[in-house]
């Protein structure tokens, strides 16, 4: 068991309480990186260029040769890195399974946004704002099609009924409706921003 699971809120509400015996450093790591995503994120990419001896260009896949000079290149170079974060800690949180099929694809999978990044940057790269998803079920869920509930079921839109004489539909979605989803081994979705979509985006 993961110390993180210990702070970890979401993994609180569940009941889980982690290891007894952490210290009081683990708590000031814990929080230092609960509360401040978006510089940890990119510190923690830095850190492992350097170690690894590679530019932070590099590590990108960025050719910073054909961006804009001065505060906007550096803006787009974080901004890719910090995706790039945000997409490593949320697959492996989910062991590289899509939480509604259990696909293990990675070229298929996306780690997809809860509360949708434009929304709010304060939690762009939360990571209790993430779920792995299947490029179809993530393209779904971002327009509103199917949402995760607050009790981590799924529920598939109305709207898809009319298409339900399509096998296709019923296997990809309605066959889903009220299934719990694979629940991540760390960063459990934050109720809040999963009842966010369901009221916000979810297509009723």
């Amino acid at each position: 068991m993961e110390i993180s699971e210990v702070f970890d809120p979401e993994l609180k509400r569940k009941g889980i309480v982690g290891l007894s015996n952490s210290s009081k450093l683990d708590k000031i790591v814990w929080n230092e990186f609960n509360n401040s995503w978006e510089n940890i994120a990119y510190e923690s990419e830095v850190l492992i260029s350097v170690f690894a001896n590679e530019p932070i260009e590099k590590i990108t896949h960025i050719n910073i040769d054909n961006l804009p000079i001065g505060r906007e290149r550096e803006t787009i170079i974080k901004a890719r890195v910090n995706q790039s974060f945000f997409r490593s800690t949320i697959l492996s949180s989910y062991n590289l399974k899509c939480c509604i099929t259990g696909l293990s694809i990675p070229d298929f999978l996306i780690a997809s946004h809860i509360v949708p990044w434009a929304k709010d940057e304060k939690i762009r790269l939360n990571s209790h704002n993430g779920l792995c998803l299947n490029s179809i079920h993530d393209k779904a869920f971002d327009k509103g099609f199917l949402t995760i509930t607050a009790d981590y079921k799924i529920k598939v839109s109305k709207y898809l009924n009319e298409y339900k004489k399509e096998n296709v539909v019923t296997d990809f979605f309605l066959n889903y409706e009220n299934h719990q989803i694979i629940l991540p081994d760390k960063f459990l979705p934050s109720k809040e921003y999963l009842e966010y979509h369901h009221q916000n985006i979810f297509k009723q």
